[in-house]
């Protein structure tokens, strides 16, 4: 048995769940989205008292492996939409620059041009000094778009200059030893 599946989600009050045969949509405060109802599970509501129940149809591998996936995915939503997912990016370097918000943010990066990184919809940029807060319901969205603007400059293991997760902890290397 799935330790993450067996798990009852609670639905928090304002967020409701319709189930159909190939999604399953969640509505709630923050907005609405829609997660893939895989083949090999079910799931029941509980609307007195405020659960959803996900259970497999029987014990083969393929339904064994969606039952979490199926979990996961469900309470993911359910937490977007109550209350959103957001990641913090640090950017670390001598003339590096950070500016605008939104959907679009243009960055120096030590490169011979400026960055522009645009963000898909769904997704919130927000700029404070040096850091980046990247926000919105999808978690898997929100997850990507932060590893993109990652990737733009990724963290050197020298002196730390780059874009990194704010929880991050860069390794550091010694230099060059002299004689």
């Amino acid at each position: 048995m799935s330790r993450i599946g067996k798990l009852p989600i609670q639905i928090p009050q304002g967020v409701t769940i319709t189930v159909d045969t190939d999604a399953i949509t969640v509505v709630g405060p923050k907005g609405q989205l829609v997660v893939p109802h895989l083949s090999d599970v079910t799931v029941a509501l509980d609307v007195q008292d405020g659960f959803a129940v996900v259970t497999r149809k029987d014990d083969e591998r393929i339904a064994k492996a969606q039952h979490g996936l199926q979990r996961a995915l469900l309470n993911n939503a359910v937490e977007g939409v109550t209350k959103a997912f957001e990641k913090k990016l640090e950017v670390n370097g001598v003339g590096y620059r950070v500016e605008g918000g939104g959907t679009e943010i243009n960055m120096a990066l030590g490169f011979s041009h400026p960055v522009k990184y645009t963000a898909r919809a769904g997704v919130n940029l927000e700029v404070n000094k040096m850091e980046i807060t990247v926000s919105g319901i999808d978690k898997q969205l929100v997850g990507q778009t932060a590893a993109e603007i990652r990737s733009l400059k990724k963290p050197e293991p020298y002196k730390g200059k780059g874009i990194k997760y704010a929880d991050e902890v860069i390794l550091r290397k010694a230099g060059k030893a002299g004689k």
